[in-house]
Formats: structure tokens, C-alpha cells, sequence
């Protein structure tokens, strides 16, 4: 039980919304958030065209919202506060892509961000910047569906959770087999704190699209939530065989390892996080930290608490992490 509420700001980093949870800016000072226009294209640059995952991260690894692009490849996060941020690109077919420290500051309400993608196949794709494999009920959504799917992450954006609910439930009623859309749904209804509709919306999509890694991950997010840590690491697991380099669902399968006393495993999923780009998520190594300890090896405990701190030394996990070093030298 002591563990587990140790790892409590572990687990809050990741159990946010999917699909375009910005803060918005009602009844705040405009001049203290922006907009950041996201433009996915290829080396050729041509568009990458429709649902990669945008995630926009602060600069210490936080999570503050996710979009999928359109079919011109673009994504949005409206009423971003003023600050550093990264956006992570990743995708069926794609290699996961950093944008690199961005900033949002008072000189631009509003800014065009480029984001150059490789594909992840050995093949012609690579050289002629040819659109990713995508599953086959994604391939033909027609227009209309579209339109309203955009709507919704507007609304989103917004944190108008009940008309991106309405509009989704459009796109869905023109294109059934809409699995994106149902996803957004799920995340919505998530805000609206409905779960019972936020599990069905997020089942359905995963039973459109058994590769589709947001909806898999939002549902061992749900599970985490509700201390079921083996659902979590089934889902995990499914998410990270269609998307087998990515660092945040390896670093929520290690939570989930550890809540479910699989330290072995844990510390395995951290070490291969470790020997891959991670920026911003130097928490696994936290997550480490604590299945060194459960196996008595608090030397190795304090050795991965003291990589996070190389990793990310400021900020208020950085001096939670301190803490915990010297609590553990004490009881040595």
C-alpha cells in the first residue's frame, strides 16, 4: 500500500484525456495562452495525411493534450498557456518523431509548426514519402465524417465535452466503422466523468481497429484508474505490438508491471526505455526505483533515482526524487 501511494504522481502524469484536453482561455488573459498550428509532412513534403497521433507535452515531460491529424495532415491545440512544450508524432507506418523544444510566448497568438516524418518501413515508402499502411476502416471516411470529427476536437479544444459527444455521434452515424471517432468519444465521456460510456465508446474502437494504440492505451489508462493494473498490462502489451518504439506506453507497461508485483518485468521495460530516445520520460526511471526496492536493492533503487535527476533536475518531481534518496540512504 506504502508503494502504491508513492507512485501516485507516477500514475497522475499519464491518466489524462486522449484527444485535446487544452486549457482553454474563457475568463483568462488572452495574452497568457496561444495556438500552435501542427503540419505533419513528409521529407518530400507531402502531407501525412489523416489520424497520427499528436501528443503535446510540457517541458518536463507532462502530458497536456492529444489530437489526430486530418486528412492534411494537421493538428491543433488551442489555448496553450505560455511556456515550453514538445510534440511527439507517432503512428502507424511512421517512426515516432520529437518536434524539440517549442515555445508559446506573448509575441504569437498563434504559430505554424512543421514536423517532418519518416516512415517506418524499409521499403520505397521511405524514399517517396508515401502514405502509411493504415487499417482498411480508415482508409475511405467520407467527408462529411470528417467535417464533424473536426468539429468534435474543436469542441474539445474548447472543453466542450457534450457537443463533441453530438458531433462525433454524427461522423459515427455516416461512417460506422469510424474508430477514431469513437475513441474521442470515449475520452470525452471520460471527462464528463461517465465511465461506463467511456469504457463501450473505447471497446468499440478497439474492435474496429485492433491496431488502433490510443484507444488501447486510454483503456489501460481507465484500468489504472481503477486499480487493475493486469487489465492495464494486457492492453499495453496489445498497444505495443502494432507500436513496438513507443516510450510512453513502455513506460505505463512498467507501472503497470510494477503495481502488479512483476518488478523483474518492470525493471526490463525500463531498461529498454532507457537505451531508446525518452526525453521526457525520465519517470520510468522512478518506476524502477521503486521494483529495486520491493526486491530489497536500494543501491540499484538510488542509482535509477539518481539517473532521473540527470534526466529532469528541476521541478517538483526532481525534489520529490531527492527526498526519496535520502530516505532511502536513512534507512540504510
Amino acid at each position: 500500500m506504502e508503494s502504491r501511494h508513492r507512485l501516485a504522481f507516477a500514475i497522475l502524469l499519464f491518466l489524462t484525456p486522449c484527444a485535446c484536453a487544452q486549457v482553454g482561455t474563457a475568463g483568462m488573459d488572452p495574452a497568457q495562452f496561444g495556438n500552435i498550428h501542427v503540419h505533419i509532412v513528409y521529407p518530400n513534403d507531402r502531407s501525412a495525411g489523416l489520424h497520427l497521433r499528436v501528443r503535446l507535452l510540457s517541458g518536463g515531460g507532462t502530458p497536456i493534450g492529444e489530437d489526430f491529424t486530418n486528412d492534411q495532415g494537421a493538428a491543433e491545440f488551442a489555448g496553450v498557456p505560455i511556456g515550453n512544450y514538445h510534440i511527439i508524432v507517432s503512428g502507424e507506418g511512421i517512426q515516432e518523431t520529437d518536434s524539440g523544444e517549442i515555445e508559446v510566448d506573448r509575441r504569437k497568438v498563434s504559430q505554424d509548426l512543421f514536423i517532418t516524418v519518416r516512415s517506418s518501413a524499409s521499403n520505397a515508402n521511405l524514399a517517396d514519402g508515401r502514405a502509411p499502411s493504415i487499417a482498411a476502416v480508415d482508409m475511405n471516411v467520407p467527408s462529411g465524417a470528417l467535417k464533424e470529427f473536426d468539429q468534435a476536437a474543436k469542441a474539445m479544444a474548447n472543453q466542450d465535452w457534450t457537443k463533441a459527444i453530438q458531433r462525433l455521434k454524427h461522423a459515427i452515424s455516416i461512417y460506422p466503422q469510424y474508430a477514431p471517432a469513437y475513441n474521442n468519444m470515449g475520452v470525452a465521456y471520460g471527462r464528463l466523468n461517465q465511465p461506463a460510456e467511456e469504457r463501450a465508446a473505447l471497446e468499440k474502437a478497439i474492435s474496429l481497429n485492433d491496431h488502433f494504440v490510443p484507444a488501447f492505451v486510454n483503456l489501460a489508462k481507465m484500468s489504472l484508474r481503477e486499480h487493475n493494473s493486469a487489465r492495464a498490462e494486457t492492453l499495453l502489451e496489445n498497444a505495443l505490438r502494432a507500436e513496438p518504439a513507443n516510450v510512453e506506453t513502455m513506460t505505463l507497461l512498467a507501472e503497470a508491471q510494477l503495481l502488479s508485483n512483476h518488478y523483474d518485468a518492470a525493471i526490463a521495460t525500463a531498461r529498454t526505455v532507457h537505451s531508446l530516445p525518452h526525453q521526457n520520460f525520465a519517470v520510468v526511471h522512478y518506476i524502477a526505483a521503486r521494483a529495486f526496492e520491493h526486491q530489497n536493492r536500494p543501491q540499484d533503487a538510488v542509482s535509477q533515482l539518481q539517473i532521473f535527476l540527470t534526466e529532469e533536475p528541476q521541478g517538483a518531481r526532481a525534489d520529490h526524487v531527492r527526498e526519496e534518496i535520502v530516505r532511502i540512504q536513512q534507512q540504510r
